[in-house]
């Protein structure tokens, strides 16, 4: 996982801890979203975990035989790569190397493809190969690249014949500031972007004190993986930590839906999470982040495992088909309103009318808006009696830029035809934004 912005990290830290807690919270009568999961047509297999150790040896070794690391534009990184992609091609896979270059040296994205599927709704899974050049990198990232690698050739001795169409991809310089997922989504056209379900992300998956963290961005994939840690028992929270941090975040900026998993870096795990998780409260959940220490003893199994198998339940789940599209009538505004930076809020309205009775259970709202900053932005939607439900909290480690959502409200208690209004407000200095449009779905 690539470095936080520490100059905004720093900006923002008297206020971290409420952001966060901002996050797990929503204005009285807004409800997350309720999606309809389809059932994969077979049942994920269990992910052997020591198949995935098996990739990690490697990938250690790999780290030894090259100057002690496996970063960007070092020969530990392109022999990682070599590995991985043989792999690929025994198993039937179409692979390609994407080149770019940073720093003075040559980049590989590798991307493989599974045969078959729709090829027009594409469910990608990644994760970075990369390390610093401190270490290994076993852990980050090695855990998810080794996954997401035996995930894939499960998806071979399964011959999987999925509705939507798989793709996996490995990405390079990570750590210098997710320079090629960055390049990977810019080569996409905006065709390529639409023809994408969802792309899923697991960058640091095995760590040694874990947690377990969800990505709450797209609420299909979201309740996948809660699906399945619910049916272990487990509790999860809100991963915050390294949003906006890792792969997922040029995806998410081009409009296409995320998710992904995180077992925690160099935040401090406290006691109410080591009482539900186990492990050592006061500590960090990986205390070799990004360190010479992250080595093959720099993982806990039991974490691994189940992330590795959950893995392969997402990937199972969400290419069996697809969720229902929201349906109805859309009321929608596409005047441009700019955002003060650090200013008053500022609202947009939408007048509705012609209906009968209230709004529905599941008032679906879409926002689209750049900024340049978007852990500043608080959004609320304003009923016509002024009732406001909050869509989105600012959090100091969202550090992505634009906000291309849809939120999903309980407004059955609201009348429906009237002003709506979507509120919107940057809450820290230094950005600058723009409303760009937003939709009412009844």
């Amino acid at each position: 996982m690539t470095l936080s912005h520490r100059s905004r990290t720093t900006r923002v830290a008297a206020v971290a801890a409420l952001a966060v807690a901002g996050l797990l919270a929503t204005t009285a009568g807004a409800t997350a979203a309720a999606p309809v999961r389809t059932t994969a047509a077979a049942a994920a297999p269990d992910i052997p975990l020591a198949n995935v150790k098996a990739h990690l040896s490697q990938l250690s070794s790999i780290a030894a035989a090259n100057g002690g690391n496996r970063a960007h534009g070092r020969p530990g990184y392109k022999a990682s790569i070599d590995y991985v992609k043989a792999k690929l091609d025994a198993a039937g896979f179409t692979t390609s190397l994407q080149t770019f270059t940073a720093s003075g040296a040559t980049g590989y994205n590798l991307i493989a493809d599974w045969p078959g599927g729709n090829p027009d709704k594409v469910l990608m899974a990644g994760a970075h190969l990369d390390s610093v050049t401190s270490g290994a990198g076993i852990n980050d990232n090695g855990s998810g690249s080794a996954a997401v690698l035996e995930t894939a050739l499960a998806v071979s001795r399964a011959q999987l014949k999925p509705d939507k169409h798989l793709r996996f991809g490995w990405w390079g310089a990570e750590e210098l500031g997710l320079l090629g997922s960055k390049n990977y989504v810019s080569k996409l056209t905006a065709t390529d972007r639409a023809k994408f379900a969802g792309y899923l992300n697991f960058d640091m998956i095995g760590s040694p004190n874990p947690g377990y963290f969800v990505y709450d961005d797209d609420p299909t994939i979201e309740k996948t993986f809660k699906d399945y840690y619910a049916g272990l028992g487990i509790p999860t929270e809100i991963e915050t930590e390294g949003d906006g941090r890792s792969d997922h975040a040029p995806f998410k900026n081009v409009g296409i839906p995320v998710g992904g998993l995180f077992s925690g870096a160099d935040y401090t795990k406290t006691a109410a999470q080591a009482q539900k998780w186990g492990g050592t409260s006061g500590q960090a959940f990986d205390r070799c982040y990004h360190s010479s220490c992250d080595s093959l003893t720099n993982i806990n199994d039991t974490a691994l495992d189940r992330n590795s198998d959950a893995v392969a339940y997402a990937l199972w789940t969400l290419s069996a088909g697809g969720t229902t599209p929201p349906t109805g009538t859309d009321y929608e505004s596409t005047t441009a309103v700019a955002i003060p930076d650090a200013g008053a809020a500022v609202t947009s309205p939408i007048t509705v009318a012609g209906r009968t009775g209230n709004a529905p259970a599941a008032l679906k709202v879409s926002v689209n808006a750049t900024h340049t900053w978007r852990g500043d932005v608080v959004i609320d939607l304003l009923a016509p009696d002024g009732t406001a439900y909050r869509l989105k909290n600012s959090s100091s480690n969202d550090s992505a830029d634009n906000i291309v959502e849809t939120y999903t409200v309980d407004a059955s208690s609201e009348a429906a035809n009237g002003v709506w209004k979507l509120r919107v407000q940057d809450v820290a200095a230094q950005d600058s934004g723009t409303l760009n449009s937003w939709k009412l779905t009844f």
